[in-house]
């Protein structure tokens, strides 16, 4: 009986090393085909400068910066009172921010020289 367990023991603890080794191999794999699937992606991003980043960053900034934040219509408050009779602010909500996105795709596209698409041609 002793004998018999003891190659029970054995075997499971080969079995338990193959799947642990197997694991990992798994998570390598896993690694590898996250990065090539995000390579793929990339493959036909456009390519930038670390200039042009920067001037893109700065575009978006100034648009952010410009856009009036204070300005009360930007936003959908609703109103409540509270047991004391004093108004409150119940919830508030920006809703301008199609305005904020334009300001910043102007500032953006301002960087930018706009060409035909050659793929678009028909000639």
């Amino acid at each position: 009986m002793t004998e018999k367990k003891h190659e029970l023991l054995l075997k499971i603890e080969g079995l338990e090393k193959a799947i642990k080794e197997h694991q990992d191999f798994a998570s390598t794999y896993g690694n590898t085909l996250t990065t090539t699937k995000q390579q793929l992606v990339d493959l036909h991003k456009p390519e930038l400068t670390p200039q042009q980043l920067e001037a893109i960053e700065g575009a978006v900034e100034q648009a952010v910066n410009e856009f009036d934040f204070n300005d009360t219509e930007n936003y959908e408050i609703d109103y409540s009172l509270d047991y004391d009779g004093r108004v409150q602010c119940e919830s508030h909500e920006f809703i301008n921010d199609s305005e904020l996105c334009s300001m910043i795709v102007n500032r953006v596209c301002k960087l930018f020289k706009e060409v035909e698409d050659e793929s678009t041609d028909t000639k």
